[in-house]
């Protein structure tokens, strides 16, 4: 599986999809005109190894909510990133059994260049 779950409308999501090589070999999902499906969230949850490798603590919902003076446990990163997309760290690249998650410079150019070498 070659897939991208990522925003249409964040600058940095577009700039990094550009800068990915094979592009058009990926199935592109906009996960805010396309929600994220229970499996799905499983699924890159098996590759990331946790719920939390998946949140977002940069949201703004993540503040606003009080969320940051939390405990949060794994159940309660899976419900809130399927209850709004900001939760997910984007993009979240998926190359097979491979994932690449946020737009860190260290992920962003780890995800290129296992793209280069494939």
């Amino acid at each position: 599986m070659r897939k991208i779950y990522y925003l249409k409308t964040c600058s940095t999501c577009q700039r990094i999809l550009k800068s990915l090589p094979q592009l058009e070999t990926f199935q592109l999902q906009d996960i805010k005109t396309e929600p994220m499906k229970v499996k799905e969230v499983e699924e890159m949850q098996a590759l990331a190894g946790s719920y939390e490798a998946l949140f977002s603590k940069r949201a703004t919902l993540y503040k606003e909510m009080g969320l940051k003076d939390e405990k949060l446990t794994e159940a309660d990163y899976k419900r809130y990133i399927l209850d709004h997309y900001t939760f997910l760290s984007r993009p979240v690249i998926i190359v097979n059994d491979v994932i690449f998650v946020g737009n860190s410079p260290k992920v962003v150019n780890a995800a290129v260049e296992y793209l280069s070498a494939k």
